[in-house]
């Protein structure tokens, strides 16, 4: 694997690239384990390298989607703007359990409280639906990157927030209308948003958004949708 100094890089997130994410196939089955460091290398993801994700959609009981502006302390995509939490399972029994996507779904819960300090027993995983996966890659900048098939996970609930600053610099609850304003600011490049974030905006969340209260007909375990 590459080596890549990382000493200019902030020292909390750096001690996170010794996180040992799922590494899998294009047909999301685990073939392995790497570092978080070495799966967004670039140059390992031009070889294939590939590595199993989630993003939260959380809205609470007025419909509004919580959003977070990342840290720039961040090494991937920092100070952008995107959906309430994306991160990896890790390659740990309790997360690697994938009867009903239930390892995703626990990892789920523990970043929403370590990212967002939302206790662990106001998103239970059985709170958590997961909807589909998508696939996609994308570059941060010339070192760094994503490649991930990424679980779709929805939540709504009215919870309690206590953001990490290291992780989350702003949040903000949205409606569609204002997450519409927030993409236009960001396609006129006046702010910054994630593309998986802008991916999953222009093709589902919209429409995923509009049946809250009847997600089950969007409900797709066998399809990749790649992005």
């Amino acid at each position: 694997m590459p080596e890549v100094n990382t000493d200019q890089l902030d020292e909390k997130q750096v001690q996170l690239l010794a996180e040992m994410c799922i590494l899998i196939d294009e047909n999301d089955k685990k073939i392995g384990a790497e570092t978080k460091k070495n799966c967004h290398l670039n140059e390992n993801i031009d070889k294939g390298l590939l590595h199993r994700a989630f993003s939260v959609f959380l809205f609470n009981s007025e419909n509004k989607l919580l959003l977070q502006q990342r840290s720039n302390a961040k090494i991937t995509f920092p100070d952008c703007f995107t959906n309430t939490c994306c991160s990896h399972p890790l390659s740990h029994p309790l997360e690697l359990e994938e009867n009903d996507a239930i390892g995703v779904r626990r990892a789920a819960q523990r970043r929403l409280k370590a990212e967002l300090g939302i206790p662990m027993e106001q998103v239970p995983p059985e709170e958590i639906s997961y909807l589909t996966r998508i696939h996609y890659k994308a570059k941060s900048d010339g070192i760094w990157g994503e490649h991930e098939i990424d679980y779709i996970l929805f939540v709504q609930k009215d919870v309690t927030l206590n953001p990490d600053p290291n992780e989350i610099q702003s949040h903000c609850y949205v409606t569609q209308k204002e997450l519409k304003q927030l993409l236009d600011k960001a396609s006129k490049n006046e702010i910054k948003i994630t593309p998986w974030f802008k991916l999953i905006a222009e093709t589902f969340l919209f429409k995923w958004w509009d049946n809250l209260s009847n997600l089950n007909k969007f409900v797709d375990h066998e399809k990749i949708h790649r992005m």
